[in-house]
C-alpha cells in the first residue's frame, strides 16, 4: 500500500501550457516495457515517423539504456509541429513514458509520506502559472504508485540522507531540520537573500554540533533558540558583507559555467560546439574578464564587468519567484539524498545555496525586459542542471562547494549579487 502525499506546496501553482519546452530539452529514458508499448501503437501510418528511429541506445556497454530519439533541432521525435505529443494523441496519457507523465513533478519519499517538488526548467513552474499544487493531489497519488511499481521498492523503507558524513538522524528529526530551514525561508520580514544567508548560518552551527542526544522536543527547542539568535548575527544589508575573495569568485565562476551552459537543443550555446570551444569557454569563465562566452543561446552579448555592476534590489515580483523556488526545493528535499546525487543534508543545502548567486548573475546578464521575467528565465536555465547534470556530482565540484561553504564565501556571493 503506497504511503500518502502530505507535502504539497500551497505557494506554488502549475499547469501544462503546451509550450513543448520539456519535449525539446529533456532526454527521456524508457524501460523495455515502455519501449514495447510505444512500438506496439504502430507508427508506419504516420509520415513524420515512418522512416525515423523512435529510440536510441546510450551509455557505456556494461550499462546500456534506451531513450526517446530527438531530431537534429533537439525536438523529441514524437513532438508534433503544434507542440502536441503524438503518443498522447494516439493512446492517451497512460501510454507515455513515466518520466513524461511525471514532469515537472519530483517525488521524494520521507518516511511515512511523499513530498512533492518541481523542476523549474518548466517555464510554467518558474512563472507559477496554473492551479495550486494541492489541486493536483489525485494525479500525484497515482504517480507515487506508478513510481513504486516501476522502481520495485517501498517508499516507506527508504532511509533518510545523513546530515553529514558520519552523522545521521531518523526521519522525524531530519524533517525538524527541514522545518527550521523552511521557517527561515518563509519569514517575509527579510529579503530572500538574507533568509538564505540565515539558513547558511544555521547550517554552519549545526555542522559543528552533535545530535546523538539532542532529538525530538530537545532538537525543536535547540533549533528555535539558534534561529532566534540569527537575527542579531546575520547582517541585514548585503552591503555590510565584504566582497567575495579571489578564490571564492573563481570557484563560483567555474560552477557558473556548468549551471548556465546548454550543450544541445535549440538553445545550445555557440561556445559549446565542440570540446575545444567548451574548454576555451571554461577558461574564460575561470579568468572572469572580457566578453562572456555564449555557453547558452539565451545569453546576449555582454561582458563580465557589466554583469558585476550593482543594479539594486530585486522588485517584489522577482522576490516572490525566488521565495517559491527555495521553499519548494527545501520542503520537497530536492537538495539532498537520492534527488541530488546522494549528497548529505548540509552539503546538499550548500549546493542549493550556490544557485542563488548563479540565478542573480544570469538575471543581470539577461538585462533586457522586466527583471522578474529575466529572473524566471534565469531560474529555468540554472534549475535545468540542478540535481541532473552529473558534472555537479564530480569530486572537483564537491570540493569547490565545500571550500565555498568552509570559507564563508557562499554568504558573500549571495550578498554581492544582491546589491
Amino acid at each position: 500500500m503506497s504511503i500518502p502525499v502530505r507535502h504539497l506546496p500551497v505557494i506554488q501553482n502549475w499547469d501544462c501550457h503546451s509550450c513543448g519546452n520539456c519535449c525539446r530539452e529533456l532526454e527521456v529514458s524508457v524501460t523495455d516495457e515502455e519501449r514495447r508499448r510505444i512500438e506496439a501503437l504502430g507508427w508506419d501510418d504516420d509520415p513524420e515517423l515512418k522512416w525515423v528511429r523512435l529510440f536510441v541506445r546510450y551509455g557505456p556497454w556494461w550499462a546500456r539504456r534506451t531513450r526517446l530519439n530527438h531530431r537534429p533541432d533537439g525536438r523529441c521525435v514524437f513532438l508534433s509541429d503544434d507542440n502536441r505529443c503524438r503518443i498522447h494523441e494516439r493512446a492517451g496519457a497512460d501510454a507515455k513514458p513515466l518520466a513524461c507523465r511525471l514532469f515537472p513533478f519530483v517525488l521524494s519519499p520521507a518516511g511515512n509520506h511523499w513530498r512533492v517538488g518541481l523542476r523549474y526548467s518548466c517555464p510554467s513552474a518558474a512563472e507559477g502559472n496554473g492551479r495550486p499544487l494541492p489541486q493536483h493531489e489525485t494525479e500525484l497519488l497515482q504517480a507515487t504508485r506508478l513510481v513504486e511499481q516501476a522502481e520495485e521498492f517501498e517508499a516507506r523503507n527508504v532511509p533518510p540522507p545523513p546530515l553529514q558524513r558520519g552523522q545521521s538522524v531518523d526521519w522525524p528529526d531530519l524533517l525538524r531540520f527541514v522545518q527550521a530551514l523552511s521557517d527561515l525561508l518563509a519569514d517575509r520580514r527579510d529579503r530572500v537573500e538574507r533568509r538564505l544567508r540565515k539558513c547558511l548560518a544555521l547550517a554552519a552551527i549545526c555542522r559543528d554540533a552533535r545530535f546523538d542526544k539532542i532529538t525530538g522536543g530537545k532538537l525543536v527547542e535547540f533549533l528555535r533558540v539558534v534561529c532566534e539568535g540569527l537575527d542579531a548575527e546575520v547582517p541585514v544589508e548585503p552591503t555590510a558583507l565584504p566582497r567575495p575573495g579571489w578564490v571564492g569568485r573563481m570557484l563560483f565562476r567555474q560552477l557558473l559555467a556548468i549551471l548556465v551552459r546548454k550543450d544541445r537543443g535549440e538553445n545550445r550555446g555557440p561556445a559549446t560546439r565542440n570540446g575545444l570551444t567548451r574548454f576555451y569557454a571554461a577558461w574564460r569563465f575561470t579568468r572572469g574578464s572580457g566578453t562572456v562566452p555564449r555557453v547558452n543561446g539565451f545569453l546576449p552579448a555582454t561582458t563580465f564587468a557589466q554583469v558585476e555592476a550593482a543594479n539594486g534590489p530585486l522588485p517584489p515580483a522577482a522576490e516572490e519567484i525566488l521565495e517559491r523556488y527555495y521553499q519548494v526545493k527545501v520542503g520537497s528535499l530536492q537538495f539532498c539524498g537520492p534527488l541530488n546525487f546522494r549528497l548529505p543534508f548540509w552539503d546538499g543545502f550548500a549546493s542549493l545555496a550556490v544557485t542563488m548567486p548563479a540565478i542573480l548573475w544570469l538575471t543581470r546578464a539577461l538585462a533586457d525586459g522586466p527583471r522578474e521575467q529575466a529572473l524566471a528565465r534565469a531560474l529555468s536555465v540554472v534549475d535545468d542542471h540542478f540535481g541532473y547534470n552529473r558534472v555537479l556530482a564530480s569530486r572537483r565540484v564537491r570540493f569547490s562547494l565545500w571550500a565555498l561553504a568552509k570559507r564563508g564565501e557562499l554568504e558573500r556571493l549571495i550578498a554581492w549579487y544582491s546589491r
